[in-house]
């Protein structure tokens, strides 16, 4: 068999379902499914039995551990030559397993990954956080973008890698978040050949509202500082870059502020020119706007792109922030 497709999951049927669904339509049919039910009280299994005669799906239930080593149980009881991890809330188009055989016939290699998209059915907030995950102004295009600041690390919502190849580097590793770039930094380490392929895109769902998805970024923060203790190596200036813009735009607040105090009560100078500290926010939210526009030709989800390019940078940038402090302490 040449692929096996993992997907761990935790209360996520309806999802499972629409990811299930898109698998169907594969017009590569090669592959099996392993749905590793991560101890959920929203089992998927009713959903699973409804695909048992359309797929060479596989439905294993577990205690809840994580999705590192949902992962794991699922790749132990895999067949194929080739592990295909995603996310429970991706949908794939027909075509996805054909263009990574091809790729992979064309150029073989021990680990990929491809990057994420908006499908149309999405709501405004899905495509803006989408906006935020993948454009150059907040991730730096480190995500699968064209345009990036540092090089392609696989990505468990859409990673591809030899069995034999995670059998060698040990899987995911136990730990809640950032076990992904824990992977592939072992990848790296025993000198595997990782690549991206633009064209093995993934619908990528996220979160639906700015609060969760705060919450989520946030934890891939405080999980960086944990990556920096594990790999000293691997830590570039371009993690730096969330933190930098938190304490940027505090400072600048806070200097709009003294400045207005200071122009009002001491009359050092004109109030509206106070204004000029918050110059550098408003450009930066009007190049979010613009280019968000141009990607999405939607004037909502290129408004709504600001406030999730700010949850996207200030969760990250506060998680780091916030996990450097207790190592130290």
């Amino acid at each position: 068999m040449r692929y096996s497709v993992i997907v761990p999951v935790y209360n996520r049927p309806k999802e499972v379902e629409e990811l299930l669904e898109s698998l169907c339509a594969q017009t590569f049919t090669d592959f099996e499914v392993i749905v590793v039910e991560d101890g959920s009280d929203d089992k998927s299994d009713t959903v699973c039995e409804r695909y048992q005669e359309r797929l060479d799906l596989h439905y294993h239930f577990k205690p809840n551990s994580g999705p590192g080593p949902s992962r794991n149980y699922g790749a132990d009881r895999a067949n194929g030559d080739y592990l295909i991890i995603l996310d429970s809330d991706v949908i794939v188009p027909p075509d996805y397993l054909l263009t990574i055989d091809n790729e992979l016939k064309a150029h073989p290699t021990d680990a990929f990954g491809g990057p994420d998209r908006a499908h149309a059915s999405f709501t405004p907030i899905q495509k803006a956080i989408n906006y935020a995950m993948t454009s150059f102004f907040t991730t730096g295009g480190i995500r699968g973008g064209k345009k990036k600041m540092d090089k392609f690390y696989p990505r468990s919502f859409n990673m591809g890698i030899r069995k034999s190849v995670f059998q060698q580097v040990g899987g995911f590793a136990p730990i809640r978040y950032g076990e992904d770039i824990d992977l592939s930094t072992r990848l790296f380490q025993a000198e595997c050949d990782c690549r991206l392929f633009p064209e093995a895109y993934v619908y990528h769902k996220r979160r639906v509202t700015f609060g969760a998805f705060f919450r989520q970024v946030k934890h891939s923060g405080e999980a960086r500082v944990m990556l920096k203790q594990r790999y000293p190596d691997t830590f570039k200036l371009v993690h730096l870059l969330p933190a930098a813009f938190v304490l940027g735009n505090v400072l600048l607040v806070l200097a709009f502020v003294i400045h207005l105090l200071l122009a009002v009560f001491l009359k050092w100078t004109h109030p509206c020119w106070a204004l000029l500290w918050l110059a550098p926010i408003v450009l930066y939210c009007l190049l979010v706007f613009a280019d968000s526009l141009l990607k999405n030709r939607n004037l909502g989800v290129a408004l709504r792109s600001i406030p999730a390019a700010y949850c996207q940078l200030f969760g990250y940038g506060i998680g780091f922030i916030k996990n450097c402090f207790s190592h130290v302490s």
